[in-house]
Parts: C-alpha cells; structure tokens; sequence
C-alpha cells in the first residue's frame, strides 16, 4: 500500500504515544522540513554576503530559521490534517496518519498545535521587528492552506506563499527590511514550489478525483509535465535575479547551473502515472533547495 507514513525511519523505534505524535508532525519525513527552511537560509546567506561574511549574530539567526522550521513544519502538518481527517480516510496516501486513524484525538491535536505555536513564537521574538511582524503574517496563510483543495485547482500555489516567507524573513532578519532580492527570492520559491508540490500531488489523483478534492496535478491532467518544467524555469530566472540583485559573486551565479542540471535530470525521470516516481521526483526538489544553498554559500 502506498502510504507517507516511513515504518522504516527511527521514530517507528519511540514508544507510544509520543511515536503517534511524531508522525502527526511528520518527523520520520523530514524532506518537508528542509523545504521550508531552505529559503530561509538562502536569504539569510545571501543578505549577510555568504557564508565567509556572516558574523556570529547571522549564524545565531541561521540557526534560530533551522529550530523554527522543525516547529513550524510540524504545526502545518497538524492544522492540515485536523482539517484533512475526515478527507484523509478515504485516501489510500493518508489513511493510517494519526488523525485520520482515530490514534490522536482533535482535542489532543489541538493542545499540541498550540504547544508548538508557543514554541515558534518564543523564536520569533528574538529576532527583529520586521521579521517578527512578516512571522505573524504567515500565521493566518498556514491556517487557510488546507481549505484551498477544497475550493481552488491550485491550492499548490497557496503552499508556495505560505512555504517561502522565509525568503522574505530571512534577509529582513539581517537586514532589517524587505529588499528586491528577498521579493525575488520569494517569487522565485513560489514557482518552485507550485512544480515540486504539483508533482508530490500525482500521488493522489484517482483518490482526489473520487472525493472531489482540487489539485493542480489534476487541473493540469496531461500537460502536467511540460507545466512543471516551466514552473521551474521561472523559478530559476527568479532566483538567478535574486542573486544579481543580492551582486552576487560571478561564480556564485555560475553555480546556480548545478541545480538547473539537478531538476531538469530528475524531471526527465519522472513518471506522472507513477505515485512512486512521483514521490521520488518530489524528494528530488531537497537535493536542488541544497544545491542552490551551495551557490550562495559562496555569495561573494
């Protein structure tokens, strides 16, 4: 059975019920959480001038991005599936996820979620204003995501303002505002996401059409594929002005290559009939999040 839920990762050795809540926050798949975070830490290396440049508070703030993104992942995941569990019972997918298994309980999912709210706003506040105002915005976006299957064929593209605000905190948490290249970057993540969360929703097509549940995967149908290229192609223009306007190092920007090749080889690969390629496909868009993170690594 095609299932999200990794039986083979660490968390499956916990005892209960802290291995249900572990799965309620997704922690045996961590590929979302790199997702998330990614971003952040694009903007904030490339506002602080790469990695040579950043000084002591940078790395601080680097690390503080890195915490509130296992936290904050983990509260999406438990607001998407209080909303999704009547919905993910009739998803072969989602099926055995906690909420929709009956394990965990919507008043125990709640007091969790609110614990880990707490916990990402004790982050939030030990950065600058601006940042802390930005965190506060993306609340009501994390909220509302879930909702958007139900009444748009893009609710991937509502994931991708939601998933990016790091871009736009990460270079306001050193900076101090919100400058060209973030807005960029930002822009840039949005397209990205709307190609990765596209193909991570082939998985679902059969079970979604049956239940009337909205997807791009499912707008797209045939022309999928090609739609998905160029949702990364804009991406990467984006992200390349990012740097440009960030000035950028020369062989900062040439690195940028190394990504372009990474997607457009895992995109060649991937089957959209294929709920594992698909999955495959959609874990792929880590190893670009990395290799984007190295060229900017290198800003100056």
């Amino acid at each position: 059975m095609h299932t999200d839920i990794n039986r083979k990762s660490l968390i499956a050795r916990f005892p209960e019920p802290l291995r249900s809540y572990a799965y309620l926050a997704r922690l045996d798949r961590p590929v979302g959480i790199w997702l998330l975070l990614l971003p952040g830490w694009w903007a904030v290396l490339l506002a602080a001038g790469g990695a040579g440049a950043m000084n002591p508070d940078d790395w601080r703030l680097a690390g503080l991005f890195g915490l509130g993104a296992v936290i904050m992942r983990a509260a999406g995941c438990v607001v998407n599936d209080l909303w999704d569990r009547k919905l993910d019972q009739n998803v072969v997918r989602t099926a055995d996820r906690p909420l929709a298994a009956g394990i965990i309980k919507p008043f125990s999912a709640i007091a969790f979620l609110a614990l880990l709210l707490c916990g990402g706003l004790a982050i939030l506040l030990r950065m600058p204003l601006v940042t802390v105002l930005l965190g506060v915005m993306v609340v009501p976006l994390i909220f509302l995501y879930p909702l958007m299957k139900r009444i748009t064929w893009w609710p991937q593209a509502f994931l991708g303002l939601t998933f990016n605000f790091g871009a736009l905190m990460g270079w306001s948490a050193v900076t101090g505002i919100v400058g060209l290249p973030s807005l960029l970057l930002y822009a840039g993540g949005i397209f990205w996401t709307l190609g990765y969360d596209t193909v991570y929703a082939h998985q679902d097509k059969e079970d979604d059409l049956r239940i009337g549940v909205k997807s791009s995967a499912i707008r797209l149908g045939r022309h999928s594929k090609k739609a998905v290229a160029g949702f990364y192609a804009v991406a990467g223009v984006l992200i390349v002005a990012a740097f440009l306007a960030a000035q950028a190092g020369p062989f900062s920007v040439a690195l940028l290559v190394l990504p372009a090749l990474q997607i457009i080889h895992a995109h060649k690969r991937w089957n959209p009939e294929d709920a594992a390629s698909s999955l495959q496909a959609f874990r792929a868009a880590r190893n670009t999040g990395f290799l984007v993170l190295l060229a900017v690594f290198f800003h100056g």
